[in-house]
């Protein structure tokens, strides 16, 4: 079929019939928060609906849609829905409509996080954005597909997935369907990983290192500066030699232009801890936490292998650390006492550099040129651990989404119908595009 009949026969997004199906999931979002241990979502309340709008075109019931719920942990499946085409070993897919949403307080929002409410262009509530839209959305062409019947040379596959980030429950989502091998198959074509924002191809994503520094000091009396090793100090003089050191050995890194990253690989505290204690009291123990955002061009375990250098080194030659003021000290000669450090690291992910020679990178760009009007692919050190796995796994995996940037994982959050009616058309000109 041409381009351009395919895509009429395809048509616009249902808004009806999406609002409609919106409306039911985002009313489970209450239960879909993923914050263990206390908030397990239960992906099988979105999958509920999802069957309702897709079962009566599957092939139970005559229709074209091959539907498989596969389900790992009670409450928490998966959703594989497939429109055949005729050319065995050609496909296309639609993944990473995760069905979870962060958490929400009501009492700091400006409307209820646990229903749809519609303000002009903007559809509001928990997941709207990242990433039940993504989810209504990619159902509702799955559902045009099978109403309007084109013959297809494709295989087109939508994959919603129970979450495993963040989860207390790991071997429910996409590393399950993998290693039980349901998804081999998408190995015949493009991958589009369908949860970002701002409807713009997003090229690259960043690793993550979760780190702990471990702060060893001896508390006293603030008034005997002199007979303490304050581990405050020597928490913020050791984390900046560590950045100091961190940011020599990995620069900004040039392919970091041509993916458009915003920032280059990042080391930094985010969280700071200690035992509590009086006012004059000098702490003998604190614990300092951050992250490394490393860009895709740059390997996680030689990153790890260096921030344990620098530890090494600074636990090696206290005495060249500097102090804060005439009585500040790291050693205790005289007790023979040293302060010290200790790293250690949480899980690291690595991130991700889409293939900008493929066919699904060249499809994606014109898709999206052609219904947005214009095309900025763009690259961020947010992670997304899912998609790299896939990436080494051998898929060609790029990424896309139609919410909004601003308001992902916000209070407040929505995304705006006029930009999920232009994702809709993105995926059905790249349908059309790969059927040429």
């Amino acid at each position: 079929m041409a381009t351009s009949n395919l895509k009429q026969t395809l048509g616009d997004l249902n808004k009806e019939s999406f609002i409609s199906l919106l409306t039911k999931i985002i009313g489970e979002s209450k239960f879909l928060q993923n914050n263990p241990p206390e908030l397990i979502p239960e992906e099988d309340r979105v999958i509920k609906h999802v069957l309702d709008c897709l079962l009566p075109y599957s092939t139970t019931t005559g229709g074209p849609l091959i539907v498989n719920h596969v389900t790992y942990f009670p409450g928490r499946g998966n959703l594989i829905v497939e429109y055949p085409g005729t050319q065995p070993g050609k496909i296309l897919s639609f993944v990473g409509m995760h069905m979870d949403v962060v958490t929400a307080n009501p009492n700091d929002w400006d409307f209820d996080p646990f229903s749809l409410s519609i303000d002009g262009d903007k559809l509001r509530g928990r997941g709207t954005t990242d990433c039940l839209g993504h989810v209504a959305l990619v159902t509702e062409l799955m559902k045009r597909l099978a109403e309007t019947k084109p013959k297809l040379e494709s295989t087109v596959v939508a994959v919603f997935i129970a979450n495993e980030e963040n989860s207390a429950i790991t071997g429910v989502g996409v590393d399950a369907l993998v290693k039980d091998g349901l998804l081999d198959k998408l190995k015949g074509g493009p991958l589009f990983w369908i949860d970002t924002a701002d409807k713009q191809p997003c090229i690259g994503t960043g690793g993550m290192i979760p780190w702990k520094l471990q702060v060893t000091g001896k508390l006293f009396h603030s008034g005997l500066p002199h007979k303490a090793i304050n581990a405050l100090e020597l928490g913020m003089e050791a984390l900046k030699e560590i950045q100091l050191r961190f940011y020599k050995d990995f620069p900004p890194h040039p392919d970091e232009q041509v993916y458009g990253f915003a920032t280059p690989s990042t080391m930094k505290p985010t969280q700071w801890n200690y035992p509590g204690g009086g006012i004059n009291q000098i702490p003998g123990e604190c614990t300092i936490s951050g992250d490394v955002r490393l860009t895709p061009f740059y390997n996680v375990k030689d990153v790890m292998s260096k921030l344990q250098e620098y530890v090494d080194y600074i636990n090696e030659n206290l005495n060249k650390l500097d102090t804060r003021g005439p009585v500040s000290k790291y050693i205790l000669h005289d007790e023979n006492l040293r302060g010290s450090l200790t790293l250690t690291f949480d899980e690291a992910t690595s991130g991700v550099a889409c293939d900008l020679n493929s066919r699904g990178f060249h499809v994606l760009c014109k898709a999206t040129e052609e219904a947005v009007g214009h095309v900025k692919p763009y690259s961020i050190t947010g992670s997304l651990p899912l998609i790299r796995e896939l990436q080494d796994e051998g898929f060609d995996v790029q990424t896309a989404g139609y919410g909004l940037m601003a308001t992902y994982h916000a209070k407040n959050e929505y995304c705006l119908l006029s930009d999920m009616c232009q994702g809709y058309h993105v995926f059905t000109g790249i349908i059309a595009q790969l059927e040429d």
